[in-house]
């Protein structure tokens, strides 16, 4: 549970302003107003001080000891002092974080381990969005090397040892994350240097990860040009995701400037928007707009194509994963950009046309963000829903939370940014205006996931602007609840209205809604409805949301009197804006809503309380109907109905429950009556659960007047209905109940009802209840019955002796009833409260509380007790009878205990068996339970009382005890199961019905952070209602309880309760076993070392000659996850556990197996190479002891406790040799096992899975074991062969690395280094680049180095690069180390057998099962065959060559490709052999390509050309001579007679260019001329092959490379383009073809053969080739080809006698609307449409770049000028009037679009011009010349016109209602004129059908008629 979360945020008293934020005073000022709302004294700071030093003293010892497993149990112990809220001083804090952050970097630590670790260190630095940092950068620093250091490994996994689930890469990074703040940022050059180097094309996805979990967010102007410059140029929706949250912390951060805490030099300094540049800006907003993922035009595709080219990205890069919450980030980077930063724009509001000049509010971010949502806004309607509406409204629902919080914050007297860059209201209006439209119209969506979000953004904005929203909400909340028929409108307005509920009651907030609280509150009752589960639940939800607030009660003038003099304090008068309060006028804002004054809306206020007693009664009489509907109650768990009725029970509860508390006492006494009456009057056997609900809410509320009413009718009925019988046919298991025992249940319903709360009113009726509870344990015979019994015996103790909170009304008890607050009673609702103002009442248990609940345990639970023993002396002889009896004792003792779980405090306990390992455990070292105060009655041992009931609980303890072993005895079936269970439930109770479980715990702390949070504007909210209070109340002790319930000792009594617990999860019964399992997980997470106390049980179970039931028992409790996890990291049990499992062969039942290969398969997560070596580590950690020492500096020196280190040190060493010894044994008895003839082969194969976990990499195997992996690798079962081929790479491996690595380091963070390797100095790169990057050099010029990688070089050089020196003839150049040797020997042995590689050879070669129709290269055995390469070398060259020989040219494809996966292997394993060896296999090699290369077939193509590029990926050129030669000398032909043969070697060329990368450069210009003059091929995969080379030659060439880190970062800050991707090197012979282009589409050959010509062709390998570009990483490298071959692409798009190349260049032309092009692009490219347009003679251009352009202007909306879009505005008005109706109706549609986004002040002169263009053109005659122009011109005014119209969807302009009688008198005109009014009437209604009511307003009626007119045409009759 995380440590801060309990909490709301920081004490008031700290507001003073006085202390500084994270002092001592003020967290000891944030602890005390916890602790006063405690009942019970509390631990001083000081003595929780000695706890904090107990816990960090053995912390210490751990980790001076290394004993990393046991300190992980200490961060437990640290996690709970946590939570207790104590005050920990900053260098403490500061130092503890060190230590984790140390611990997070040793290296071979186990994953889970370095979690818990990083886990708590989040929870030390508490860096959660919302809350406040516990420690600043000043209070800190961490180096960042080390991080970097560990992190490399997991970055860049060595091949052979990469584990794909492993996940410590994500651990490291969040480490980092969490850390960056305390960087010192005067390193940032520093990492800039060390990162920059490392970023290439290939490793950029790793890197940015990289680069933002690092940068401390300081100085953040050294890095943020280099983020801008390397985002522009990727396309990746990764790297978007990471910068984007980059820019939306940054601008949060820095929103202060230079007056954060950053200081002057380190903060962000402000530009023209916020922190950005006005170019950044228009960036930034350009992805934000592109992330909504709107459809635009005609694609309702993916509006971006950075999702396909992350696809593309090696595997490896796509393991960091992290969730991004991009809308979040996006809200950041607006709202805390958002400032007065310009001119106002005049908003035209006083009948003026509004100006382009200035921007909305005076703010530029503001006014981008106006763009942003009305470019999107019709997108939020819900019929216009698709998979953008999820992200539209989160977006606005994270801004409104945003803007909140800013607001909020910059009202505190902390806050840092300075009042001329504020929020100002103006600002907050307006931004409140632009979002409010959205979040109406998205209010009814259809998904519930949308909706919610809407609401989450009504609520803020009602909160800070009620006056703008609750208007609307109210005006819609009538609407919807008044109509019957739209379900889903009346479920929004109510979930709608719960959302507002605050501002709806309290007149602070919003004045005029208090009147409207009982009409609406009526309006919901028939929403409580039984046959709609829903709408119930919603109005449920409505109903507590208000009444939470408010006190029911008749205020109104006949029941008051009059009281006219107001008496609200001044300060509670609204703050209206003075800037605003002239403008408004009364009743102008919102039509039908009258502005009345304070006193007006008061005294209408009180007089709506007088329907009060109405909507009680008439709520309970509907509840009650629904009651009587239910169906009956059944089922295993005795529910009513299914899952829906259950909820809607649970709802109405939660509501009545709320009523009740709040009623009035004389509504109170009137609804007491009436379910009095219905209680004595009916007995409904469907209701008696949820009648039994209904009268615990008045209980709650008034327990004393309940239980005066109820209790004596009730005990009456009990009585007399017992008498009569009921309840007397014995049952032990759930049934129906019996019709006649239904008034029983009711009226014990009713009781269990009348108690939980109240206590003291038990006392009043104690002997009543006595005998009520003595006759009922005897007389109930039926399980019903006497399970009911229990549960109201249960209840009646909680009542009497639990702590808990008394009265949670929404004012303090004493305000509740004085005159003062009842007299103004509407103006106290919606009242909020500081922590420490409010009273919170709990109920203690007293003296004679106490006396009556040992009264209970003598005179109800001991005779019970009395009667079970009796019973256990004759089980052999039970009958039914006996059975039953048994069961109704156990159960009424049960309950006792059940209703006492914090009755007593259990004292120090004897622990008998402690299950320690005294050889190498440290007594001390065990965790023991924080021991805090908490709210137990009894705690004092030597009290009589407390002596009295610990006997009593010891002897039910006992008696459980003793029942378990008699019925274990007597195996007389399944009559006793009921018998069992009940045994089981009571052992349950008796472990752990103790303090409060964790289940309780959470639900406690989640229920209170769900209320806290429903009441909250912004995270650090201070005030909060009462109940909240109550609430973080009773979380706060219920944590103190929860920490008596974990970590406990286990005594005598509890060690053969665990035994009971075992043997019944053992039995032969399922249902006896599951329901014993799930006890004993529970039991084992809270007692101390109980799992290792029940494993050597379970063990016992599983060996031969068990029942298979008893097996499955004991495999079912050892697959848990706790269980394995403990048993698999433990020293003695871990060889076991997997030894039991193998020893399971004995049983035959398919069931057993099948669960022993679950159990075996989920052990194998915990067997990693670290897990060892994390329990056995004896390297030195300096770091974790330099963080100790200094951690020491800040306690007492007596803090370690040195006897216990001594110990601890002493036992270290034999820990590390046991560990080490046990290691070994069970490494020997798996492989003992698995290689005994009679073993299963499933039996094997869990072996060998075991064995491949448990090698590793710090110590040599047993050589027998490597044996064994390589006879396993020609085991004919698949499974068992892939696993033995992974353990022998990794045992290879594993040699290679002990031999080479000189310290344990160097071993685990893979830093060994190969003798060979020599460091290469890059002091001249050219000079580098000539010595090491030619694709090939003249025989005898190779020199003796090789460079296998060039992981550098992009935008700068490493100082070094790995190099190899070549190994020239003679001995192998490695001798493995000394231990090795006779593991290879072993090894040696078996594959010399002559027919070893045969036969693998053969089983590589069978028919793969999945019929894939092409096979493919297998990986793992080309890494197989490379490893014995790399360890043989040329041992057994000459076998394994003469077994591929013959299957290289084998006429079975799958024998062909095993032929070429163990050649693969070979040659690439060959890679450091002496030069004679490595020279004859390529000779070998290089003498069988041609003869390889003719047998390649379409379906073998594939994995040879897999074989290829293994050869040549990361091996420098000269290691692959004669392939790279060959392949160069290869003929690329393009217009041969078979395309498979020429795009055979075009395919192998293109792996050559992938491969070579920067060393294909010096061929690149010589290939891009042959393939661009062969352009012109006739087959489509050809060309598809050329496109692709291009392509990847030009990515070669991509290489801006700089000299140092630092000129990079320098360029970037003044270069215009420093990543040169607006060079383009071949432009002029792209030129060049566009050119000849308009020649050849002349010499077009007619359609049949079409295809053919060379225009057709040279066009599609072109466009091919943008469309390949468009979808890579590299995309925005294509933008300056595009502009140049734009006008060309727009000419394809019409030639429709080729459909290829119409579908091509239309596609092409839309994806260049999904990457971002470089700014100074857009322009260019929307010229070039424009001029494409106005110049074309044919209309099908324009009708497909019309839509072309649109969708560009759209995305690109923000960066287009001014200049720009007026041309683009003409075009569309000479499009209005084009010849062709497709064009001109294209254009109507744009030009709405283009006015509604950005083009508002040009409205009215376009009205006019279109009026006047219909008033002076008359239509002549049909037979007229001039009729078709006439008729022409009039439908583009009439077109014009409707754009207009349609360009405001969602309101009426004033100069909307004239326009439509300028339509109507046209409404009848030729087609096509009549039908686009018509269009236009119809979407226009459909768009305004929700505000309806309110815009008729705007019309006249002559208006409104035209409107109609419109609509229908004039009638055929009139």
């Amino acid at each position: 549970m995380e440590d801060d979360d309990v909490s709301v945020p920081d004490s008031p008293s700290s507001e003073s302003g006085t202390l500084s934020p994270g002092s001592i005073e003020k967290q000891r000022a944030s602890l005390q107003s916890y602790l006063n709302a405690l009942p019970y004294e509390c631990e001083s700071p000081e003595e929780m001080e000695a706890k904090l030093e107990h816990i960090v003293g053995r912390i210490c010892v751990c980790a001076e000891t290394k004993n990393w497993l046991v300190l992980t149990t200490w961060d437990g112990m640290l996690q709970c002092w946590l939570l207790m809220r104590y005050p920990m001083s900053k260098a403490i804090r500061a130092k503890l974080t060190r230590l984790y952050y140390e611990l997070c970097l040793v290296p071979g630590i186990e994953p889970r381990v370095m979690r818990s670790w990083a886990d708590m260190l989040s929870r030390l630095i508490c860096n959660k969005p919302d809350s406040r940092r516990k420690l600043e950068a000043a209070d800190l620093q961490l180096p960042w090397q080390p991080l970097w250091r560990v992190l490399q490994k997991e970055l860049w996994p060595k091949k052979r040892m990469h584990d794909s689930s492993r996940n410590v890469v994500n651990i490291l990074l969040f480490v980092a994350e969490q850390c960056r703040r305390y960087f010192p940022a005067s390193e940032i050059p520093e990492m800039l240097s060390t990162f920059l180097p490392r970023l290439t094309k290939d490793t950029v996805l790793t890197m940015v990860p990289v680069l933002t979990s690092f940068f401390p967010p300081s100085h953040s102007h050294i890095y943020m040009p280099v983020v801008f410059r390397l985002w522009e140029a990727s396309n990746s929706s990764v790297i978007d995701d990471r910068f984007i949250e980059l820019c939306g912390e940054l601008t949060e951060e820095h929103v202060s400037g230079p007056h954060s805490e950053h200081g002057t030099e380190g903060a962000a300094e402000w530009k023209t928007v916020g922190i950005w540049t006005e170019a950044e800006w228009t960036f930034l907003m350009g992805k934000t707009l592109g992330s909504m993922n709107v459809p635009v035009g005609a694609t309702r595709g993916a509006s971006t194509t950075a999702g396909h080219a992350d696809s593309m990205a090696d595997k490896q890069s796509l393991r960091i994963k992290k969730l991004i919450n991009r809308s979040s980030a996006f809200a950041k980077l607006i709202v805390y950009s958002l400032s007065l930063d310009g001119p106002v724009r005049d908003s035209g509001s006083d009948g003026g046309a509004p100006s382009s000049e200035g921007f909305v509010a005076g703010s530029r971010a503001l006014d981008s963000l106006d763009k942003l949502i009305t470019s999107v806004e019709s997108f939020f309607h819900p019929s216009n829903y698709g998979i953008w509406s999820l992200n539209l409204t989160h977006f606005v629902q994270r801004l409104m939370a945003e803007f909140s919080k800013r607001w909020k914050e910059e009202q505190q007297p902390y806050c840092k940014t300075p009042v001329t860059r504020r929020l100002t209201p103006e600002i907050r209006r307006n931004f409140i205006t632009i979002l409010r439209t959205p979040v109406l119209l998205s209010m009814f969506s259809k998904d519930p996931f949308t909706i919610s979000y809407s609401q989450a953004a009504i609520r803020s904005m009602a909160l800070l602007e009620p006056a703008l929203v609750m208007p609307e909400i109210l005006e819609r909340a009538y609407s919807g609840l008044e109509v019957v028929n739209e379900t889903h409108r009346t479920t929004s307005v109510m979930t709608m209205l719960s959302a507002v509920a605050l501002p709806l009651v309290n007149e602070r907030i919003y004045l005029g809604g208090q009147k409207h609280v009982v009409p609406l509150l009526e309006l919901c009752i028939p929403g409580i409805d039984l046959n709609d589960p829903v709408k119930t639940i919603c109005a449920t939800m409505f109903i507590t949301s208000v009444v939470q607030h408010i006190k029911i009660a008749d205020v109104s003038m006949h029941q008051v009197g009059v009281e006219l003099s107001s008496d609200a304090p001044a300060e509670d008068v609204m703050d209206v804006d003075p800037a605003n309060s002239q403008q408004l006028p009364s009743g102008v804002d919102a039509p039908g809503m009258p502005t009345l004054s304070r006193d007006e809306e008061r005294a209408l206020a009180r007089e709506s309380t007088a329907a009060w007693a109405d909507w009680v009664t008439s709520l309970f009489r509907r509840v009650l109907a629904l009651f009587e509907n239910l169906p009956e109650e059944g089922g295993k768990k005795g529910t009513t109905g299914g899952k829906m009725e259950e909820a809607v029970l649970k709802a109405i509860k939660g509501a009545l429950d709320t009523v009740c508390l709040h009623l009035s006492d004389q509504l109170f006494d009137l609804v007491l009556k009436l379910v009095f009456e219905y209680a004595s009057t009916n007995a409904k056997s469907n209701a008696v659960r949820a009648f039994g609900q209904l009268v615990a809410c008045l209980a709650r509320a008034r327990p004393e007047k309940t239980i005066d009413r109820f209790l004596p009718f009730c005990i009456a009925q009990i009585q007399e209905e017992l008498r009569h019988g009921a309840s007397s046919i014995r049952t032990t298991s759930t049934h129906e109940a019996v019709p006649s025992d239904t008034t029983l249940h009711w009226n014990m319903s009713i009781l269990r009802g009348c108690f939980g709360y109240g206590g003291t009113t038990v006392l009043k009726y104690k002997d009543q209840l006595l005998g009520l509870m003595a006759l009922l344990v005897e007389k109930t015979k039926s399980e019903r019955g006497y399970t009911g019994t229990g549960r109201l015996i249960n209840r009646v103790l909680h009542t009497a002796a639990t702590i808990y909170t008394l009265n949670s009304r929404y004012v303090n008890p004493d305000e509740w009833d004085s005159p003062e607050f009842n007299r103004n009673l509407t103006t106290q609702w919606g009242k909020m409260y500081d922590a420490d103002d409010v009273e919170v009442v709990w109920h203690v248990p007293n003296r004679e509380e106490i006396e009556f609940v040992i009264e209970v345990l003598d005179k109800i639970a001991s005779p019970a007790l009395d009667k079970v023993e009796a019973l256990l002396e004759t089980v052999g002889s039970w009958d039914s009878v006996a059975r039953n009896d048994f069961c109704r004792y156990l159960h009424a003792a049960r309950s006792v205990w059940g209703g006492l779980p914090t009755f007593l405090r259990q004292s120090a306990k004897n622990v008998v068996n402690p299950c320690m390992n005294l050889d190498v455990e440290v007594p001390e070292l065990l965790v023991t339970a924080l021991d805090v105060k908490a709210g137990f009655v009894l705690t004092d041992p030597n009290d009589p009382q407390y002596q009295r009931a610990m006997a009593h609980r010891a002897r039910f303890g006992h008696i459980a005890h003793k029942a378990a072993n008699v019925l274990r005895q007597e195996n007389e079936g399944e009559d006793h199961i009921d018998a069992v269970i009940g045994v089981s439930r009571a052992i349950d109770v008796y472990l752990l019905e103790y303090a409060i479980t964790r289940s309780n715990f959470e639900s406690l702390t989640k229920a209170y952070r769900q209320a806290r949070d429903a009441n909250r504007i912004w995270p650090k909210q201070k005030e909060n209602s009462r109940i909240v209070f109550l609430k973080r109340a009773q979380v706060y002790n219920a944590g103190r309880l929860y920490m008596h319930a974990l970590y406990r000792r286990r005594d005598a009594l509890d060690d053969q309760l665990l035994e009971d617990l075992i043997g019944m999860s053992l039995s032969q019964y399922t249902r006896v076993r599951r329901h014993a399992q799930a006890i004993l997980h529970n039991a084992c997470g809270y007692y101390v070392r109980s799992t290792r106390f029940t494993l050597p049980h379970l063990f016992r179970a599983l060996e031969k000659n068990n029942d298979p039931d008893r097996m499955k028992g004991a495999l079912y409790v050892l697959w848990n996850k706790g269980t394995a996890a403990y048993a698999l990291a433990d020293i003695n049990f871990n060889g076991q556990y997997l030894a039991s499992l193998l020893s399971c062969q004995h049983e035959e039942k398919p069931s057993v197996q099948k669960l022993v290969g679950n159990v075996a398969q989920d052990a194998l997560v915990y067997l990693n190479e670290e897990s060892c070596h994390t329990d056995a580590f004896t390297e030195p950690v300096p770091g974790v002891l330099r963080a100790l020492g200094e951690l020491k500096q800040e306690f007492p020196p007596a803090i370690v406790d040195q006897s216990i280190l001594q110990q601890a040190i002493a036992k270290s060493s034999a820990r590390v040799f046991l560990k080490n010894q046990r290691y070994m044994e069970t490494v020997n008895s798996i492989l003992e096992l698995a290689e005994r003839p009679a073993t299963h082969w499933r039996y094997v194969q869990f072996a060998i899975r075991f064995l491949y976990g448990l090698l590793r990499r710090d110590s040599a195997p047993p050589p027998a074991l490597a044996a064994f992996f390589v006879k396993q690798s020609i085991s004919p079962h698949t499974t068992i062969r892939v696993t033995a081929q992974k353990a022998v790479v990794k045992v290879c491996a594993h040699i290679k690395i002990r031999t080479f690595s000189k310290t344990s380091d160097q071993l685990w963070l893979d830093e060994w280094e190969n003798p060979l390797k020599v460091d290469i100095a890059v002091s001249d790169p050219s000079d580098f680049l000539r010595l090491h990057a030619q694709p090939g050099y003249p025989a005898g010029q190779e020199g003796d180095l090789r460079v296998d990688k060039i992981e550098t070089g992009f935008l700068a050089w490493t100082q070094m690069v790995k190099g190899y020196r070549a190994v020239p003839v003679g001995q192998s150049p490695f001798s493995w180390s000394e231990a090795s040797r006779p593991i290879l020997q072993a090894m040696s042995e078996v594959m010399s057998q002559e027919n070893f590689f045969t036969l693998l050879a053969l089983l590589w070669g069978q028919e793969s099962m999945k019929n894939s129709t092409t096979p493919e290269l297998r990986a793992e055995n080309v890494t197989f065959m490379k490893s014995i390469a790399k360890m043989f070398e040329d041992d057994k060259l000459q076998s394994i060559l003469d077994t591929i020989d013959p299957l290289l040219v084998d006429g079975d494809r799958y024998k062909q490709r095993s032929g070429a996966e163990m050649l693969a292997g070979l040659s690439r394993g060959s890679k450091h052999w002496p030069k004679q060896h490595a020279d004859h296999l390529w000779s070998w090699v290089a003498s069988r390509l041609d003869r390889i290369y003719t047998q390649m077939k379409p379906d073998t193509v594939s994995f040879w050309e897999n074989l290829i590029s293994e050869q040549l990926v990361e091996r420098d050129p000269r290691r692959t001579a004669p392939l790279v030669k060959w392949i160069l000398s290869l003929p690329l032909e393009f217009h041969g007679d078979s395309a498979f043969a020429m795009s055979k070697s075009l395919s192998i060329f293109n792996i050559l260019v992938d491969c070579l990368d920067v060393r294909f450069l010096p061929l690149a210009d010589q290939y891009i001329d042959l393939f661009l003059n062969n352009a012109n091929t006739g087959y489509a995969e050809i060309r598809s092959q050329i496109a692709q080379n291009i392509y990847a030659i030009i990515s070669a060439q991509w290489r801006p490379v700089y000299r140092t880190a630092q000129e990079f970062v320098s360029a970037c800050a003044v270069v215009h383009d420093p990543l040169h991707i607006r060079e383009a090197r071949y432009i002029g012979r792209i030129s060049q073809i566009v050119n000849q282009l308009p020649a050849w589409k002349e010499e077009r050959l007619p359609p049949p053969r079409v295809s053919q010509s060379q225009y057709d062709k040279v066009g599609l390998t072109i466009l091919q080739w943008v469309w390949d570009f468009a979808h890579g990483p590299q995309a925005p490298l294509i933008f300056p080809y595009v502009v140049v071959l734009l006008p060309e692409i727009i000419r394809m798009s019409e030639l429709n006698d080729s459909s290829e190349l119409q579908t091509y260049s239309s596609a092409v032309l839309y994806v260049l609307s999904a990457v971002t092009p470089p700014p100074e692009f857009v322009e260019v490219i929307a010229d070039n449409f424009i001029t494409a347009i106005k110049s074309s003679t044919s209309w099908r251009i324009r009708v497909n770049a019309l839509p072309t352009l649109i969708v560009f202007f759209y995305r690109n909306l923000l960066s287009m000028s001014s200049d720009i879009v007026s041309r683009l505005m003409n075009v569309l008005l000479e499009c209005l009037s084009d010849e062709n109706i497709e064009v001109r109706e294209m254009a109507s549609k744009m030009l709405s679009g283009v006015v509604r986004c950005s083009q508002r002040q040009s409205i009215i002169p376009l009205k006019d011009r279109f009026v006047n263009t219909l008033r002076r053109t008359k239509l002549p005659n049909r037979g007229d010349p001039a009729y078709q122009d006439t008729l022409r011109h009039l439908h583009s005014a009439i077109l014009g016109i409707c754009a207009l119209i349609e360009s405001f969807p969602y309101s009426v302009e004033p100069w909307m209602p004239p326009l439509t009688e300028v339509l109507a008198n046209h409404a009848t005109d030729p087609l096509p004129i009549s039908k686009t009014i018509r269009k236009c009437a119809s979407e226009f209604k459909k768009t305004h059908q929700d505000t309806w009511h309110k815009d008729q307003l705007a019309f006249n009626e002559d208006q409104l008629q035209s409107l109609s007119t419109m609509l229908v045409g004039t009638s055929y009759y009139a």
